[in-house]
């Protein structure tokens, strides 16, 4: 385990080198037809380096990245990257995204770590270990209902589940401070820290949870999807409730009533 920590944060800190260096004002991107979201050089670059490092390390490893994967059959080990969560601001000159990288054994998160190299904020966890940001042991909120709290959530037409309703209820009903920031990495990371009580995701996409599951649940917190199911990070999931753990059980049954699945 040591090795893959070691490996894991120094990849983190060398991606967001990448990050830093590619970012600038009118940036060169492309934006992807399936979903209408763009990707730049940088996405690439990463995702391409982590195939190509993963590979010469432990060739028997499968890597799972937003924009390009390689798959090896029967592999018990995937690492599951977002090269850049929060793509949309990052090219449009919003610092607000993160490097996110999980290793995944037979379907469970086994460690994890996100990285904003524009905060300088390195948040990383490991079974059993508790979550860290930059090495300082960090726990969620003990938030017990919803007032007062901030949290977040991600909707966009061609995700799997509509969650319009329930994003309407907890800002309006509930006077939840409500944020969307286009990044969802970004957000699970301050659940963590204890910043913000909960995020929602709606689609089916594994690199967006797979390494918040453990830094999340290592700080105190709890992560399931929509309906509270637990579920592997070595495929498609069903969305995604991240929260601090005691404010779950309500989010989920808001959601059971709530979210209703589009039609693909």
């Amino acid at each position: 385990m040591e090795e893959y920590k070691k490996f894991a944060k120094g990849f983190a800190k060398r991606a967001g080198e990448i990050m830093r260096e590619s970012f600038v004002l009118g940036m060169s991107k492309e934006w992807k037809s399936k979903d209408n979201t763009p990707v730049t050089e940088a996405n690439s670059k990463i995702n391409k380096m982590l195939i190509e490092e993963v590979r010469a390390k432990w060739p028997k490893h499968s890597v799972m990245g937003e924009e390009e994967s390689s798959i090896k059959e029967g592999s018990e080990y995937d690492w599951v990257c977002d090269p850049i969560d929060g793509t949309i601001p990052y090219s449009h000159g919003i610092p607000i995204c993160m490097f996110s990288l999980a290793l995944v054994k037979n379907g469970k998160s086994i460690l994890g770590v996100a990285y904003d190299p524009f905060g300088e904020r390195l948040f990383f966890a490991s079974q059993g270990e508790g979550a860290y940001l930059n090495d300082k042991k960090i726990s969620v909120s003990q938030a017990a209902d919803f007032k007062g709290v901030a949290g977040s959530h991600e909707m966009f037409k061609t995700a799997r589940f509509d969650i319009n309703k329930l994003a309407e209820h907890l800002n309006i009903q509930e006077d939840v401070k409500l944020m969307k920031l286009c990044s969802f990495v970004y957000p699970c990371c301050l659940v963590a820290a204890g910043e913000l009580g909960f995020t929602i995701f709606p689609h089916t996409t594994p690199h967006d949870g797979a390494a918040v599951k453990i830094i999340v649940e290592e700080a105190g917190g709890r992560v399931s999807n929509l309906f509270g199911e637990e579920q592997r990070y070595d495929r498609e999931i069903k969305g995604l409730i991240v929260s601090n753990g005691i404010l779950h059980d309500k989010l989920v049954s808001l959601a059971k009533q709530m979210v209703k699945e589009n039609k693909p």
